[in-house]
């Protein structure tokens, strides 16, 4: 198929797709230019203040876009798993999705057009003032954020512990970009706003909808890259949507939002952070590289109840000697880690992550290193959060 045919098909079907949007035709190296150029934000919306005229008992929600598959697009409908992200901005997407209107008031800004596995811990510092500016002014009543699925968890779980909101944020994606054969993205979004939209997601933290269901940001995960139901908690959702109707089943019980001792006001900076993985013959290569980098933590993400090889020991308690903080996890996907089962933490003076995956254990260390560098108070903060 010749260039300019393949991008023709890509145009059509995207716009079959967004009702009457157009895209723009794809350039010749697609995945590259979008790797490159959508890294920067788009600054000329997500800045501008929002003023609108609200119907009455109509909520105001506000799409904040991001990227990722929710706004891919690829050669045919046929491709649901070769595509190029972040493709489609925002007004395109809810363009789209003229149903949206009749559940609540939406606008929305581009804040970053990024596939989510490019976001840095700058671009999350920023996304969070913006939302919390957002949900500080009266006329908005939630904010829905579209996101790439590599990361949304870890982007979820840092909202829920600094924005100081009792409104819904939604945070949503998709597996399949919008041009593919039953795409999931379209569903996904308006369930979303539905549920940012209603006064019975109000106090629950951030939250995550895919796949018709609604989880905690702090407990959901992506287990799987290439089927719709990609995210689970291993406690399970809070709830479900259907039909634009919410129902709910437990409530998230760590602290969250209004509820948490951190606050994005307070956090111009993110501590380094990193994950030193585990597996049968690793060297304390890693271990020793990140404390030579200059890391302000480690998470050692362990085998079963976040073991540590017997070679990996020594390097993390020279680590923590020279003040580096360890956290224990495991990459095992459920489950908890011990407190002094498999390594003698006390002891050691190392911190464990509970229940958290390594991914998130690292943000809810960089967040607490914002406050504290004691270990006893940091192992209370993963007990609580």
């Amino acid at each position: 198929m010749n260039r300019v045919l393949q991008s023709s098909l890509l145009a059509a079907a995207i716009a079959s797709l967004l009702g009457c949007a157009q895209v723009p035709n794809a350039p010749p190296d697609d995945k590259a230019v979008a790797t490159s150029a959508a890294s920067t934000p788009v600054a000329a919306t997500a800045a501008a203040p929002i003023a609108v005229e609200q119907k009455a008992g109509k909520k105001h929600v506000v799409v904040l876009a991001t990227g990722g598959t929710i706004a891919g697009a690829g050669a045919s409908a046929l491709n649901s798993a070769s595509y190029t992200a972040a493709k489609v901005p925002v007004e395109q997407l809810l363009a789209g999705l003229p149903e949206v209107q009749g559940i609540a008031e939406v606008t929305g800004e581009q804040v970053f057009q990024i596939a989510s596995e490019s976001l840095t811990s700058a671009d999350l510092l920023a996304l969070g003032q913006r939302v919390d500016a957002l949900l500080k002014q009266p006329d908005v009543d939630g904010v829905v954020i579209t996101h790439g699925t590599d990361t949304m968890e870890e982007t979820g779980f840092f909202l829920n512990l600094v924005i100081p909101s009792d409104k819904p944020i939604v945070l949503v994606g998709s597996m399949r970009p919008g041009t593919a054969i039953s795409a999931d993205g379209a569903l996904n979004l308006l369930n979303a706003i539905s549920v940012a939209a209603s006064d019975d997601a109000k106090g629950k933290g951030a939250l995550i909808v895919m796949n018709d269901e609604i989880h905690t940001a702090r407990d959901v995960a992506k287990l799987t890259n290439i089927k719709t139901s990609a995210f689970s908690s291993q406690w399970g959702p809070l709830g479900m949507v259907v039909e634009g109707k919410n129902y709910w089943f437990r409530d998230p019980v760590k602290r969250h939002t209004t509820g948490s001792e951190f606050s994005i006001a307070n956090i111009t900076e993110l501590p380094a952070v990193e994950i030193a993985y585990s597996y049968n013959n690793v060297p304390p290569t890693m271990v020793q590289a990140l404390g030579a980098s200059g890391v302000q933590a480690i998470v050692h993400a362990g085998t079963g109840n976040g073991s540590v090889p017997n070679r990996i020991v020594p390097a993390l308690k020279a680590e923590r000697a020279k003040g580096t903080v360890i956290v224990r996890s495991s990459r095992v996907p459920a489950g908890f880690v011990l407190r002094n089962a498999e390594q003698p933490d006390d002891q050691n003076d190392w911190v464990v992550a509970h229940d958290l995956n390594p991914q998130k254990a690292r943000i809810l260390t960089a967040v607490a290193l914002t406050r504290t560098h004691d270990t006893k108070e940091l192992q209370r903060i993963f007990w609580e959060y």
